[in-house]
């Protein structure tokens, strides 16, 4: 296993910045000379971490290092602070995440290491504010990734959207909520941007060029799976072909995620294949 912690200054953060990445284990019966200078690109999962976390969250709360090496996968891991994978235009010197994800990590990954920019070769991954993410990115970009999970978060109706309303994904007056609109330049802005997910599945689902889409929530997560239940109605009204992973039992908490990972990197249709035994 290769654990790498890159610091480097971000144009669009607007500052230095840490990530966090996984490469393939060097198979022990092949040369250093024979493995490092092959010139093989490797297929890569760019993993998103949730709300209070950073780059290291995956690494420390779950096993994915050996699931990665298990399957020969790159994993890349940016921190976002609690920016929900958005531009912040007015925020310090400007805090653009979601463009910095693929104007800016994406050409460095991969022009500096070993992965491949194909879309069949990559994959994207996230739970709560990192699957919000996630699934943005997938349905803004589809021609980037083959398949996304999205792991404890779904796409709400912003049609539903009203002060005072129970669900913070759709109350405007919560505190994150109320920012992200004000920086969009008002509600009606916010909901035609980038940001309703909602909306551009409902559009595109019919279309095929949606890459292939993973949700998976917690039966226990009292506060997503109310809505996870509702979007897959939706999805079937629709007809989004999509899969769900559900567990009893599993609330919004890392021993959930730990299993969902394990399910999304077989969805993505990445076998075992590689690693070392031990």
């Amino acid at each position: 296993m290769s654990l790498l912690s890159y610091d480097f200054e971000s144009q669009y953060l607007k500052g230095n910045h840490e990530i966090a990445v996984i490469l393939p284990d060097k198979p022990r019966e092949l040369s250093p000379e024979e493995f490092y200078q092959s010139g093989k690109k490797y297929k890569v999962l760019w993993l998103l971490h949730g709300t209070f976390g950073d780059q290291t969250d995956w690494i420390r709360k779950t096993n994915i290092e050996r699931y990665a090496c298990e399957r020969n996968l790159a994993v890349v891991m940016p921190p976002a602070l609690n920016s929900n994978y958005s531009n912040w235009e007015h925020c310090m010197m400007g805090y653009s995440m979601y463009d910095y994800l693929t104007k800016e990590l994406m050409p460095l990954i991969y022009g500096w290491f070993p992965v491949s920019s194909r879309r069949e070769d990559n994959f994207i991954a996230g739970l709560s504010m990192g699957g919000r993410g996630a699934v943005k990115y997938a349905v803004n970009f589809p021609e980037r990734f083959e398949a996304a999970a999205v792991l404890s978060a779904v796409p709400v109706d912003f049609s539903y959207m009203s002060p005072g309303n129970p669900c913070a994904f759709l109350n405007p007056d919560e505190p994150r909520l109320k920012a992200a609109i004000a920086n969009a330049g008002g509600l009606e802005a916010y909901v035609n941007s980038e940001e309703n997910v909602w909306r551009l599945i409902t559009e595109k689902a019919d279309k095929n060029v949606l890459p292939r889409l993973l949700f998976a929530c917690g039966e226990e997560d009292k506060l997503l799976y109310p809505n996870f239940l509702a979007f897959k109605a939706h999805c079937h009204t629709i007809g989004l072909k999509a899969e769900w992973f559900s567990l009893a039992g599993y609330g919004h908490e890392w021993s959930f995620w730990d299993r969902a990972i394990q399910k999304a990197l077989d969805f993505f249709g990445l076998p075992k294949a590689g690693g070392n035994p031990f």
